[in-house]
């Protein structure tokens, strides 16, 4: 995850970036938190979505490696049926079968190789709630209703760590609100941008 957030830093650098809203949703919430600890100085706001600020638990590592194993051995269509009812909220899987659709086909784009390293960053992340209650710009915390990865209750807690942090939870959707419900997602994340940033 270190690696990923110096290549952002590379990113930002090249293109004459000094300050930026930086966040991302699960993975992309790890690795902005990675960001964070490590680059403060390029966030002007903080984008927490369906993320959570501790390392993997033991058991949780016993899990990444089964499901590495399915990466490499089987690939990315084995992955996304093993991880499907938790990616998608339950209200998503029964109601929005295109969103069903777009979450596989989304998956399918990648190689055993990508898939496997991205399991591997997860492995690797660092815990950051240390690094929480330092925070010091505007930042929105967004939570599916239905997560079963990050639930609502880590959300909550970031939120209690992150001072002036904004919370809002996303009815009926789950680990991936920005897919689930765009326009919700969308319309919240403007008002931030709008009113806090």
């Amino acid at each position: 995850m270190d690696d990923y957030a110096a290549d952002l830093v590379d990113l930002l650098d090249a293109l004459h970036i000094e300050d930026a809203v930086i966040g991302g949703c699960s993975m992309g919430g790890y690795l902005a938190l990675a960001l964070m600890r490590l680059a403060p100085n390029y966030f002007r706001g903080l984008l927490l979505v369906d993320t959570r600020s501790q390392a993997d638990a033991p058991e949780a590592l016993d899990g990444r490696l089964k499901l590495l194993k399915v990466a490499e051995e089987q690939g990315p269509a084995a992955v996304v049926a093993d991880m499907e009812s938790k990616l998608l909220g339950e209200t998503t899987r029964r109601e929005r079968p295109a969103v069903v659709a777009q979450l596989r086909a989304l998956a399918l784009r990648n190689s055993n190789a990508s898939v496997a390293g991205m399991v591997r960053a997860l492995m690797s992340r660092k815990d950051t709630t240390s690094l929480l209650g330092g925070i010091r710009v505007p930042t929105l915390i967004v939570v599916g209703e239905e997560d079963a990865i990050t639930p609502p209750a880590l959300s909550q807690q970031m939120h209690a760590a992150i001072p002036g942090s904004t919370l809002e939870v996303l009815p009926r959707v789950g680990h991936l609100p920005n897919l689930e419900n765009p326009q919700a997602f969308n319309d919240m994340l403007t008002r931030f941008l709008a009113h806090r940033v």
